[in-house]
């Protein structure tokens, strides 16, 4: 007999159900609570990464062009190699994760340059996204890609990503490194203009957004969202390409030659902008490459066995290849310096230029002698313009008691000599230099010595000087553009103030131009009307330091034209080791060498006296298709000679080409056959006069063209371009140097009392 329930029994089972489905839902409902409000931010972040795939996408850097438009620094494409580890990790088949962390480890190290393990470690990463190597090019991704095709069924594709974004690239290599400096792995800028403008020059990233499988790998057909990377605007420099190369190379010659050891630095400016028109340092570095040494300094490295102190001397010397001398390095500025003291004593109406002066070999100043570079017995009595020729340090002492140290510290500070120039560079150093200077000191100020300021300080007070007598805010930057060539900022000069009178300036302009054409002489730039100021400075703290008496600095600065001042040039050559040491002997004939080549390129035209046109090359006529006697009448008529090989009629090939210069009286050689040309030995040209090298050149068959002034007995050739003892063809131009051997300029502080 069954027992049915009755209404009591079916109540209670009832409510037993109705609070057990109420203690369910209040489960249910807590859990979601907690899902979706407690902890909802965390899980939905979770989701998200799990989800979502979000990468940067890497705004290129704005371009640095020269003042012609010529790219100097630009960005390209490159990519970035990462895995996706979680991927592996959550495969089934622990044998298969295993294999295809093997093979993309060896596939890549070989590839990428890297080592098996490292790559192997970062295969088993717990992450959706690990970097391997960034900055891969072209070449690269595509073996990466090909590695992928030919492994196709271990689906190496879905843990084996390519990021794209840029590299920096210099199509220059080592072309005004150290003004343009170099980017780090992330494009941030290290040094250089890419430091100084990294805000600039840096772009807005993009943003890839997408969907990604369970691999951790990008969906097909899957969501997306993309913002487009904005690049970073670019740069219009002062900065001439053609004239960066004329300083850069006749540097590294100097450098070479006078066997300088602390590294040398040239500026080219416009006197009346303060626009850089070329920023030279010898020793420079590839900026695509910059943490590679040169041979030279890796050899040091190499030397040393100790790892701490290897790597403590790579960073010493790689941070000196990164540093701009020009602007970062302080020096005593020696004879140079004198273009100030003579201009604050014509601006305060102390001295005239006929003003005399007499040096009887010393000057005492408070019980301490000063000596003159003339041992001789000193220069006598002469005139201001005489003196400041003359590089007379006692002269100059005098003019500096004249001007008294008040005067003279309210124009040290007048001429920014008391802080820095404000240049667009990083690193620039800050003067040195006594705030109460005492008798001694201002006599030691006077000419050039007791005090450091930076190259850049030098020619823009040069530039003061003989401008009108205006202060200039040096300059790299001309304007600041964005992608689609519009101005964001340009450079203005308008704000210059008056240093000096123009009556003042008028005078220095004159006096500099004497000294070019008596004193330093090796400043002369044929065809042109050039002035300028040598300086030969002991390195003092250094010499008292290491005890090394033959320490110095020789430096150069010249302004052509001078009538009309447009360019400065400053030389700047730092322990020579050789032979030479005055800078009226090592750096002026440098600073000679980039007026030559840079006047002519920037419009203007030589106008020779007579005594030089009956000295200077003269340009080969084209007689190329010309009948022989038609040719021998053009060669006569330009006063060269010629000499005929072949038994053609008519000139099938010239040497030297039409247009060339060569010295007068040299030869054309007349090809009337296609034949090779006949070749001859380039002899030693080195330490002869003129006329001597114009000897030697026509005995050996070769043409001679002559850089540098040949006006005295003093002056001897120096160096010529092609080297004794090579081969050239019959008739190849050789240029050959010349510089006066009895400059003098002596600034030394040799207190023998």
């Amino acid at each position: 007999m069954s027992v049915r329930p009755n209404k009591l029994m079916l109540k209670r089972s009832f409510i037993v159900m109705v609070i057990v489905v109420l203690c369910l839902t209040l489960i249910s409902s807590s859990s979601l609570v907690r899902i979706m409000i407690v902890k909802g931010e965390e899980y939905q972040a979770k989701a998200s990464e799990q989800q979502l795939y979000d990468s940067l996408i890497t705004a290129p850097r704005g371009d640095i062009y020269d003042s012609n438009m010529n790219l100097l620094a630009t960005s390209s494409p490159a990519w970035t190699v990462y895995l996706t580890p979680n991927g592996i990790n959550k495969l089934d088949d622990p044998d298969t994760a295993e294999q295809i962390r093997k093979t993309i480890s060896d596939g890549l190290s070989s590839i990428l340059g890297m080592e098996y393990d490292e790559i192997y470690e970062l295969t088993q990463k717990k992450s959706y996204y690990v970097i391997v190597k960034k900055k891969i090019e072209q070449e690269t991704v595509e073996q990466i890609r090909q590695f992928i095709l030919d492994n196709e069924e271990l689906e190496i594709a879905s843990y084996i990503g390519l990021d794209e974004t840029t590299k920096r690239y210099y199509p220059n290599d080592s072309l005004a490194s150290t003004v343009l400096g170099f980017v780090g792995d992330d494009n941030q800028g290290l040094a250089g203009l890419e430091s100084y403008y990294d805000n600039e020059l840096t772009g807005v990233a993009g943003r890839v957004v997408a969907a990604k499988n369970a691999k951790g790998t990008d969906m097909i057909f899957s969501y997306e969202k993309v913002e487009e990377a904005k690049q970073g605007n670019s740069l219009v420099l002062t900065l001439d390409s053609y004239i960066q190369y004329v300083c850069e190379k006749y540097l590294d010659i100097a450098v070479e030659q006078e066997q300088i050891k602390e590294r040398g630095a040239v500026i080219a400016m416009n006197v009346n902008t303060g626009a850089i028109l070329g920023m030279a340092v010898s020793g420079d570095f590839n900026p695509n490459e910059p943490f590679v040494l040169s041979a030279e300094d890796q050899a040091i490295v190499d030397a040393i066995t100790d790892e701490e102190e290897k790597s403590a001397k790579r960073s010493e010397l790689l941070n000196r290849q990164w540093r701009n001398k020009a602007v970062s390095d302080t020096y005593e500025p020696g004879s140079v310096f004198k273009i100030f003291t003579a201009a604050v004593a014509l601006e305060e109406n102390l001295v005239k230029a006929n003003s005399t002066f007499t040096c009887n070999h010393s000057y005492i100043v408070a019980g301490r002698k000063y000596h003159c570079h003339d041992k001789k017995g000193g220069h006598g009595t002469q005139t201001l313009q005489q003196s400041i020729s003359n590089s007379c340090n006692p002269a100059f002492i005098q003019i500096g008691q004249l001007i008294g140290t008040d005067t003279f510290s309210k124009y040290f500070e007048a001429f920014n000599l008391t802080g820095k120039t404000g240049i667009d560079l990083p690193g620039e150093a800050s003067p040195y230099y006594h705030e109460d200077r005492g008798p001694t000191e201002l006599a030691s100020s006077s000419f050039g010595q007791t005090f450091n300021i930076t190259p850049i300080q030098m020619i823009s007070l040069a530039a003061t000087a003989v401008n009108g007598g205006y202060s200039v805010t040096p300059h790299l930057v001309d304007k600041i553009i964005d992608s689609d060539n519009n101005v964001i900022e340009s450079f203005s000069n308008e704000n210059r103030r008056q240093v000096v009178s123009e009556t003042t300036s008028a005078t220095m302009r004159t006096m500099l131009e004497y000294v070019v054409e008596n004193g330093a002489k090796n400043g002369i730039v044929s065809g042109y009307r050039v002035g300028g100021k040598t300086g030969t400075s002991q390195k003092m703290s250094k010499i008292l330091s290491t005890g090394n008496s033959h320490l110095y600095i020789g430096s150069y600065v010249g302004i052509a034209p001078i009538d009309d001042p447009e360019i400065a040039v400053f030389v700047m050559l730092d322990e020579p080791s050789g032979a030479n040491y005055y800078g009226g002997i090592i750096s002026a004939p440098v600073g000679s060498k980039i007026m030559t080549d840079i006047l002519p390129y920037m419009g203007y035209e030589p106008q020779y006296t007579e005594e030089e046109l009956e000295k200077i090359s003269v340009s080969v006529p084209d007689v190329t298709g010309d009948e022989i006697s038609a040719a021998k009448t053009k060669i006569n008529s330009s006063k060269l000679s010629y000499k005929v090989i072949g038994d053609g009629e008519t000139v099938v090939k010239q040497l030297p080409e039409a247009g060339n210069s060569v010295y007068n009286g040299g030869m054309v050689i007349l090809y009337t056959e296609e034949s090779e040309s006949q070749t001859v030995t380039v002899p030693n040209l080195i330490g002869l006069t003129a006329g001597e090298v114009n000897s030697a050149a026509a005995s050996a068959g070769i043409n001679v063209e002559f850089s540098g002034s040949i006006s005295s007995s003093t002056v001897l050739s120096y160096d010529q371009d092609i080297k004794a003892g090579e081969t050239v063809s019959l008739g190849q131009i050789v240029t050959v140097y010349f510089r006066d051997e009895a400059s003098a300029d002596m600034a030394e502080n040799d207190v023998s009392e």
